[in-house]
């Protein structure tokens, strides 16, 4: 199961996952961040890993996408979400 949220401000994006972002779930993650891309614009996007219980190499590569293509601030709690979120800066 996971969960998608996601908060728009004037000048950030917050989009915040919570499970485990594997299977069917990576296509959703890849959805939500086309559509948030679509209307970003110049706001900073931050991505919230800290409620991410498991992330699957799909889903560290759609990660990986994100940071990639906008510089995302990845917001991280614990060992595991820090190795995603290293992971990610270094995929180019």
């Amino acid at each position: 199961m996971l969960k998608i949220t996601i908060e728009h401000g004037p000048e950030e994006a917050i989009m915040r996952l919570e499970g485990r972002v594997a299977g069917p779930w990576v296509d959703e993650f890849r959805r939500a961040w086309h559509s948030l891309l679509e209307r970003l614009g110049s706001r900073r996007l931050y991505v919230d890993l800290r409620g991410v219980t498991h992330m699957s190499t799909d889903g560290r590569r759609v990660l990986a996408d994100i940071h990639n293509r906008t510089g995302a601030e990845l917001l991280t709690d614990s060992p595991l979400t820090q190795y995603f979120a290293d992971e990610a800066r270094r995929r180019q």
